[in-house]
């Protein structure tokens, strides 16, 4: 089934974030002192195409006037276009600022035309831009729904039906019959129905080929050729912020849109990204200040925003800007070969080992690194030097002790271990905390250190109170100094807790 999308950007590249900001706002552009583009207020009041700035002034006072920016336009065309790659490889560039996309393909992956439709809406919207629509079996008749209506969703399914639609259409939306709309106005011929029951012959001699050709493959009579648009080999994106921005929270509304150019990126290249580098520039000249730099590395790649946004957000609000940001940038740092899940027919409860992940990354952004722990024991039967633990984020190359696979196979040890052992005091020849401590287990030895010139010589037992609360404490023997294996009396001491 052949379906495309055509986004038209009406009025380029006015970014507002309000989607509705064509309907309440009275808004001109102008190209050479004549009007290029209006909104729907200022067509109310009277405003049209070719006016004159005298005459906008005269009818609209109150609008909003803008100058006309080409390289703008085409700048943020290209923008949009790489954005929309993350629903379909097959996407072009077509007159009057729109961007088609062939996405016969793509319905069941996002759920339908109309899911389909608020997601191609909502990535423009968060790269600051409103649309219209267009959707048709053919690329040409998309084109003409989409610049047809104003802030609309304009679906045709089904051929017929589509056919139907453009034949009510006026003839000036064909950029082919411009030249010729006088002459045609002239006769009668006002939509594109009219234009289709004239002779072929006698019109293809006075408006060329050309003019059929387009009016053919709108109809969908005649084969449509496209020249795809090719994601660029690396990513990295700039944008020059509107205003001296001095908090870092309100610059994710700008990281948003260059986070939604890196997606459309990776997927185009079919890659997932492992890390991500954000930096936020600030003054030049001899006021110049070295850029804030955010990095993010993720456990596991990812080609989606959603998490990226979450990340970027907990380290925005964390972050001080030293002086007002003027623009920011964003490249894909490392990148790898993107694997597609498979969905499971019984997924785990508890979740995937992705979703873990991400909550970790969730919570080293929000936190700090220094505060997300991982244990990475080492092989040393002391407990105290055994017990290491790093962040999450330290890949050094030392590696952890491989534990038992048998829990059987290793001695009881508490769940809370102190970082200083308790000293306990004896009553009655007793170990006492609180209350007098009773031993519910045997002694284990544990004597080592003397390759440090450290030697322990501990014997634990797992012991408990009156208030049935379980302890791990040790008994030190300590050497005499003046007698090499003679020891002094032993001490007592609480080194852990058991849950």
């Amino acid at each position: 089934m052949s379906l495309w999308i055509a986004v038209h950007l009406p009025f380029l590249p006015l970014e507002v974030f309000r989607p509705n900001w064509l309907n309440d706002t009275a808004m001109v552009v102008f190209e050479r002192d004549r009007v290029s583009a209006a909104s729907a207020l200022a067509r109310a009041d009277g405003v049209s195409e070719d006016m004159r700035r005298g005459g906008v002034q005269l009818l609209s006072p109150q609008a909003l006037q803008h100058e006309r920016d080409v390289l703008r336009e085409s700048a943020a065309l290209e923008e949009t276009a790489l954005a929309l790659l993350q629903y379909t490889p097959q996407a072009t560039l077509a007159e009057d600022a729109c961007v088609l996309l062939d996405i016969g393909a793509s319905l069941r992956l996002f759920g339908g035309i109309r899911a389909l439709c608020r997601r191609v809406q909502a990535s423009v919207a968060r790269l600051g831009f409103t649309i219209s629509l267009g959707c048709a079996p053919t690329a040409a008749g998309a084109w003409l729904l989409a610049r047809s209506g104003v802030l609309q969703v304009r679906r045709v399914l089904r051929l017929p039906r589509l056919q139907a639609r453009l034949n009510q259409l006026p003839l000036g939306l064909l950029s082919a019959a411009t030249p010729y709309l006088e002459w045609l106005h002239g006769i009668g011929c006002r939509q594109l129905g009219h234009l289709r029951r004239l002779p072929r012959a006698g019109l293809q001699r006075r408006c060329g080929k050309p003019l059929l050709q387009m009016l053919d493959q709108a109809y969908g009579a005649a084969p449509e050729l496209h020249q795809w648009i090719s994601a660029p080999p690396s990513f990295h994106a700039r944008q020059e912020l509107p205003d001296r921005i001095e908090q870092a929270e309100i610059l994710l509304a700008y990281a948003r849109k260059l986070l939604e150019q890196m997606c459309g990126w990776l997927s185009a290249r079919q890659l997932a990204v492992k890390q991500i580098v954000l930096q936020m520039e600030h003054e030049r000249g001899r006021q110049a200040v070295a850029p804030t730099v955010i990095t993010l590395t993720l456990a596991d790649a990812i080609w989606q925003d959603t998490h990226l946004t979450q990340l970027l957000k907990e380290r925005l609000a964390r972050t001080e800007l030293q002086k007002p940001a003027i623009a920011m940038s964003l490249s894909a740092g490392r990148v790898e070969s993107m694997q597609l899940a498979s969905d499971a027919l019984f997924p785990e409860p508890g979740g995937t080992p992705e979703d873990h992940h991400r909550l970790i990354e969730l919570l080293t952004a929000r936190l700090g690194p220094e505060h997300v722990l991982q244990a990475a024991p080492l092989a040393d039967h002391r407990p105290e030097v055994s017990n290491r633990w790093q962040s999450v984020t330290d890949l050094s190359s030392t590696r952890a002790a491989a534990l038992p696979s048998a829990p059987s196979a290793l001695p009881p040890r508490p769940l809370w271990l102190l970082e200083q052992p308790i000293p306990l005091r004896l009553r009655q020849h007793k170990p006492f905390y609180g209350t007098p401590l009773h031993m519910v287990s045997t002694a284990e030895r544990i004597e080592a250190g003397w390759w440090q010139e450290q030697q322990t010589t501990r014997d634990y037992y797992v012991a408990c109170d009156e208030r049935h609360v379980h302890y791990w404490i040790f008994k030190e023997w300590r050497r005499d100094a003046h007698q090499e294996h003679a020891h002094t009396e032993p001490h007592w001491f609480l080194h852990g807790l058991f849950a």
